[in-house]
């Protein structure tokens, strides 16, 4: 028996998952949240008190279950600037703070296009670019930098005291990458970044060996074995590519709702509606589709909604009453609108029957963008909301499948130690029987959207 420890960190919360490699499930977890310190010098990301979290609960799950390697996985757009020394060259920014926005123009001059990197352009620190350029122009920053780590190497680096980039991370609408040659932009040497930023590796690679510090903090031997790490998205990508020879495409869902599309049609690609290229674990291009879903859905659900019931799905059926994009603007395909509701007043249950309902629209949208075909599949919280799983479903003919794991981005980064496990097998959602009102309803939907241009 195997046991992987995976730190997993999202915009929302840092966990860390203990998942068992024979059966490919999370036998242990344990969250925080992931709260920005608001500085100064700037919002930045509690690096300190994760650490602290992870060493605390590696040690618990070594005292109980055993952990026989270590991976990492973590949110995109994202890095960490250390000094010569290995210690921070500048506190961690927080991709959310519109600082970068104060030189977009600038910037804008220095970043390569679309068809070299597959990067929209998009605010704040979004863009990793965008974060360094505006990094290296703070007091001190740029002459403190040896080294630029991506995030799930920053605690690879942690970990082991070995340095790297990987190529999911790099190719996260960075500006950073160019996902068809796999090799760094010319936006690296004009932020004056050339041997700076850590050796670009694959993500199944292993990283290194624990440090002996490390092993006393936690009781986990010595050298036990950590991979190079992925970024989130892709680590949900992980156990598809391994089972799927077609074409098929994967919503991972949680902050971010991001549709990737493997073996796919020609879409339109269209950088201003937040189409982008992703790079996988192989290296491989990935069109992908995103906007901020869970995001939208914490913003929007009633407080006290109990789950809807057959009445209220019909009510809001028979009313058309809906909700039109975009309740997060500034990302997302719909990206300058402001959201609306159209319809009735309504119960709390109809209200999340319409949340759960413009949710799969926006994912079909997204899905459409990047001319996904195939199988849908769909991985983290999502994959339990069965109004928006019907939706989805009498959209999307090739039908929709439900991963069996809880947190496939946990699973995913597990399988970056194990080469030879099976990822589990995922179930098929049925089609509803109210198909055609569903698709009806949609094409109300996308009618009313079109009217909002």
């Amino acid at each position: 028996m195997t046991h992987v420890a995976v730190i997993d960190i999202g915009k929302t919360n840092a966990k860390l998952a203990l998942v068992d490699g024979d059966t490919l499930s999370e036998i242990a977890v344990v969250t925080r949240p992931n709260l920005p310190l608001p500085g100064p010098p700037w919002p930045h990301v509690d690096l300190e008190g994760h650490w602290a979290f992870f060493l605390t609960h590696l040690r618990a799950f070594h005292d109980t279950y055993g952990v026989d390697a270590i991976s990492v996985t973590t949110h995109g757009a994202a890095a960490v600037l250390l000094d010569d020394r290995g210690g921070l060259a500048a506190p961690m920014l927080d991709y959310e703070h519109a600082g970068p926005d104060d030189l977009s123009i600038a910037y804008e001059a220095q970043r390569p296009g679309f068809a070299a990197t597959g990067s929209p352009r998009l605010p704040a620190g979004l863009n990793l670019g965008a974060q360094l350029h505006w990094l290296m122009a703070q007091s001190g920053v740029a002459e403190r930098v040896a080294h630029v780590v991506t995030y799930p190497q920053y605690w690879g680096w942690r970990l082991t005291g070995a340095l790297a980039s990987d190529v999911t991370s790099l190719g996260c609408h960075t500006d950073l990458w160019n996902p068809w040659q796999g090799r760094f932009s010319d936006l690296v040497a004009a932020l004056g970044l050339e041997g700076r930023i850590a050796p670009a590796r694959r993500a199944d690679a292993v990283l290194g060996g624990l440090t002996d510090a490390v092993a006393a903090a936690t009781g986990i031997p010595g050298g036990t074995p950590v991979a190079v790490g992925i970024h989130d998205s892709n680590a949900s990508l992980m156990p598809h590519l391994r089972t799927h020879d077609e074409a098929f495409s994967v919503v991972s869902t949680g902050t971010w709702v991001v549709a990737m599309a493997v073996g796919g049609g020609a879409g339109t690609m269209d950088p201003a509606r937040d189409v982008l290229v992703n790079v996988n674990a192989m290296g491989q291009p990935v069109p992908s589709a995103r906007f901020m879903g869970g995001r939208e859905f914490e913003t929007m659900r009633p407080a006290t909604a109990m789950p809807p019931v057959a009445a209220e799905r019909h009510a809001v059926l028979d009313s058309g009453t809906m909700l039109l994009p975009s309740v997060q603007p500034g990302s997302g395909p719909f990206p300058y609108r402001q959201m609306a509701w159209v319809g009735a007043a309504m119960t709390d249950g109809e209200r999340m029957v319409a949340l759960s309902w413009y949710l799969a629209l926006m994912t079909q949208t997204c899905l459409q963008l990047i001319a996904a075909r195939g199988p849908t599949i769909i991985e983290g919280p999502f994959a339990r909301n069965v109004n928006f799983l019907d939706m989805l479903t009498a959209l999307r003919p090739e039908g929709v499948q439900i991963a069996t794991s809880a947190t496939g981005t946990s699973v995913g980064a597990a399988l970056l130690c194990l080469p030879a496990a099976v990822p589990p097998a995922t179930r098929r959602h049925p089609v509803p029987r109210n198909a055609d009102a569903l698709r009806t309803y949609a094409r109300a939907w996308q009618a009313h959207v079109e009217c909002q241009r």
